[in-house]
């Protein structure tokens, strides 16, 4: 048996809780609206914008020809003697414009730059969404001190979610074992709060954007 004035107390807790002011919560959060704001401008335009302001470029050019005349002159300017490359549409690119590159496994640690393409473009973030389904593989997409990439306009999406449902509709029920993104180049500050580019990953991002017929850029 409960003491009396052990119960009393009890109940004089239970009226001061009942008291009490109810509690005022938040209001419940926006599920549906987007996280970002809608781009106001193209989407390659968006793209370009937001991957500069993470320390990436991006070059907007009429076509694949001009692309690789881009790596060409890059490749000069850079001193860069050893581009690799494992996509074989890229690689018959390079050789029709006579821009030397290597692809053999023996070459592969050696690189100064490689190039790869991708799967999509995130224009919200300034994202690269690359995958194992393509020739150029995990590898690629880390470890070249230069990742090149070539893209082309149709490419682009707004939002990130949009890019996975387009993956889903495009590889079905065979998703790669990989899917990644790349946002910007490989960076951090975990050290006295500097800023490092390249510490666990390419120190250059730079995306070849490709315009479609129908555009121009």
């Amino acid at each position: 048996m409960i003491p009396a004035n052990s119960r009393e107390e009890i109940l004089k807790r239970i009226r001061q809780t009942q008291n009490r002011q109810p509690i005022n919560l938040p209001p419940e959060p926006d599920w549906i609206s987007n996280s970002y704001k809608e781009p106001t401008l193209p989407l390659y335009q968006c793209f370009a914008n937001e991957l500069e302001a993470i320390s990436g470029q991006c070059t907007l050019v009429q076509s694949e020809e001009e692309a690789i005349s881009n790596v060409a002159n890059m490749m000069g300017i850079e001193q860069i003697s050893s581009l690799f490359c494992r996509d074989t549409d890229i690689q018959s690119l390079l050789q029709a414009n006579r821009v030397a590159f290597r692809s053999d496994p023996d070459d592969f640690i050696g690189m100064q730059a490689g190039i790869t393409r991708c799967e999509y473009l995130i224009a919200r973030t300034g994202s690269v969404m690359v995958s194992s389904a393509h020739q150029s593989g995990r590898q690629m997409n880390v470890f070249p001190p230069i990742h090149i990439v070539i893209a082309k306009e149709s490419q682009l999406v707004p939002y990130l979610e949009d890019a996975y449902n387009a993956m889903q509709t495009k590889y079905e029920m065979h998703l790669p074992s990989m899917i990644s993104l790349i946002t910007g180049p490989s960076r951090t500050a975990d050290i006295e709060k500097t800023l490092v580019l390249g510490a666990h990953g390419p120190k250059k991002l730079w995306v070849l954007l490709v315009k479609d017929k129908t555009t121009t850029l």
